[in-house]
């Protein structure tokens, strides 16, 4: 429907089956076939609730602020955080030693209380526990691990605070041009079939400047990059060159 890419944030509805239904907690859905259904009132809406999305960045007993946050970092941000330093130890604590559960905040609390640890995870932590309300499997949940209300307070590296997943998505549309600047600059990588330089960067802005007042519609983010310099001028790879071997040499000499 050539809609705004807006709409992988903010887009109030899916499409879901019975089965996939029921594990989103969406009442009155029933058979095999995928229909369109309306997402107010289920914690959800966009990428950011997709079941898919909250499994790949869990582990398989578990969420993962850590790996959540960064695929928010990566994915919507378009900023990718250094690997994580040598010999550096698993989230493993559960409870504070007296036979109490932990909540995943006070555990990522601890495993950042290294200085190595703590400037990546200053930035990863706040956006992937805003998704805590989204258990391993992208089940909507109320309590944690410890049996209390979870707190899904948050703020983006720029120090806007938000609350939950919906102000996490509120938050990332106050700087709409952001996210599909990084939307466009993963559409060219596509489009060249290589990495991104600095001197791509001026096009990206080009693309995305040209298309604020269309409210960033998809196809003409796809056609910008077609009309773009950078995809004008690609080269493909050069053609190997038959090497001339040494009987093949006409000798100067007689």
């Amino acid at each position: 429907e050539d809609r705004s890419v807006l709409d992988l944030l903010m887009a109030d509805y899916t499409f879901v089956n019975e089965r996939l239904a029921r594990h989103y907690g969406i009442p009155n859905v029933y058979g095999s076939h995928f229909r369109r259904v309306t997402m107010d009132g289920h914690g959800r809406g966009g990428l950011l609730s997709q079941g898919s999305i909250l499994t790949v960045t869990s582990y398989a007993t578990r969420t993962s602020p850590v790996q959540r946050g960064k695929w928010i970092l990566e994915n919507l941000l378009g900023y990718e955080p250094p690997p994580p330093p040598p010999g550096v130890e698993a989230l493993e604590e559960t409870d504070n030693g007296a036979g109490q559960l932990l909540s995943m905040r006070d555990r990522m609390v601890q495993h950042r209380a290294s200085p190595a640890c703590a400037s990546c995870h200053a930035i990863m932590d706040p956006l992937g526990l805003s998704l805590e309300n989204f258990d391993a499997v992208g089940r909507w949940r109320s309590l944690g691990e410890d049996n209390r209300p979870i707190d899904t307070a948050g703020t983006l590296p720029d120090g806007t605070s938000f609350d939950g997943p919906g102000g996490l998505r509120r938050a990332l549309l106050r700087r709409p041009d952001s996210f599909v600047a990084t939307v466009t600059e993963k559409l060219l990588t596509y489009a060249l079939g290589r990495g991104l330089e600095y001197y791509d960067m001026p096009a990206v802005r080009k693309i995305v400047r040209e298309n604020a007042t269309n409210n960033y519609r998809l196809k003409d983010l796809i056609v910008g990059i077609i009309d773009s310099v950078p995809f004008q001028m690609r080269q493909s790879a050069p053609e190997r060159q038959p090497s001339r071997s040494a009987d093949a040499v006409v000798s100067p000499v007689g």
